[in-house]
């Protein structure tokens, strides 16, 4: 017999080295739920303002329009897209000022409207929390009646057998 070369010892050294427990020959695990990526996520409010664009996007805004003029057959997105980002590397600083000065005042507009709209929130937060105390209560007044009903139900049960055992001493009587 030959005795087992390199490779083949050191397979051997590691699997005895291993527990037991890490093995994981003839365990299954239990079935896992997968949760969707849009289940996870929170609704978005129609209602909240759009973020301000950067100074890029605003010249995006400016270039595009130049762009589809003088290109009139490209309609891909990406070539638009990769020609602007081209040329706003190009740009010098003192060509950039006056779209970063649009985007510095839609981001002033973006706050106001951002403030508004949490001042909004907190009110109508306050008018929620309100309506499910109220709910809640209805709920408890609910349940206390649905209690009670119980309650009464069992209790007309019981005169129903008190009824019927009367019933059954009458029957022996006879």
């Amino acid at each position: 017999m030959k005795t087992a070369k390199g490779k083949d010892k050191a397979k051997n050294t590691k699997e005895a080295l291993k527990p037991v427990d890490d093995r994981k020959v003839g365990k299954r695990k239990a079935p896992v739920e997968k949760v969707s990526k849009r289940e996870k996520k929170a609704k978005k409010d129609p209602n909240k303002p759009k973020r301000a664009p950067s100074a890029f996007f605003v010249f995006l805004e400016d270039f595009r329009t130049t762009f589809k003029k003088e290109n009139p057959n490209v309609k891909a997105v990406s070539a638009v897209g990769k020609a602007a980002g081209q040329k706003w590397k190009s740009m010098s600083p003192t060509e950039k000022a006056p779209y970063e000065e649009k985007a510095a005042t839609r981001k002033a507009e973006y706050e106001k409207l951002m403030d508004a709209y949490n001042k909004n929130l907190e009110e109508e937060g306050s008018d929620e929390s309100e309506k499910s105390r109220s709910e809640v209560n209805d709920e408890d007044e609910a349940s206390e009646e649905e209690a009670q009903l119980e309650k009464g139900k069992a209790g007309d049960e019981e005169e129903d057998d008190a009824v019927d055992d009367d019933d059954d001493e009458d029957e022996e009587e006879d």
